[in-house]
C-alpha cells in the first residue's frame, strides 16, 4: 500500500514524497503489515471554511480522512489533494511547514494518529 508522506529537509523545506506500507504477514483472514507503535488517537471535525497558512505539524502522526479531503501545500509548493479514505504521514514538526484548506465546501471527520 502506498501514502503520502510530508516531510522537512535539512533546510526546513516540506516536499511530499510517496511511501510504502508493507505487508509483512499474510493468511486466509488478508495480509497485514508490522505493527506500528502509536502514543495517541484524536478525533477530529474540520470546518467546511478551513484554511491555514503555514504551519508545522504538532507531531509525527498520521491522518485519516474518514468523509472528505484536504488539500495541503508543502513549503516547496508540490499540492496534494488527499481525499476520503486515504491515509497520509505528516512528519514537517520543524521547518517551514504547510498550509491546509478544506475542499468541496464539506465538513471533514478524520482521526489524528500520534507516533510521538
Amino acid at each position: 500500500m502506498k501514502i503520502w508522506n510530508l516531510y522537512a529537509d535539512e533546510k526546513g523545506e516540506s516536499h511530499w514524497r510517496e511511501v510504502e506500507i508493507g505487508y509483512t504477514t499474510e493468511n486466509e483472514a488478508g495480509a497485514y503489515s508490522d505493527a506500528i507503535a502509536v502514543k495517541s488517537l484524536i478525533f477530529r471535525r474540520v470546518q467546511p471554511s478551513y484554511d491555514l497558512g503555514f504551519h508545522n505539524a504538532p507531531r509525527r502522526q498520521y491522518i485519516v480522512n474518514l468523509d472528505a479531503g484536504v488539500q495541503i501545500t508543502a513549503s516547496d509548493g508540490q499540492v496534494r489533494v488527499l481525499g476520503a479514505g486515504e491515509v497520509f504521514l505528516v512528519e514537517d514538526t520543524t521547518g517551514k511547514g504547510h498550509m491546509s484548506k478544506a475542499i468541496d465546501g464539506k465538513l471533514r471527520n478524520c482521526l489524528f494518529i500520534g507516533l510521538e
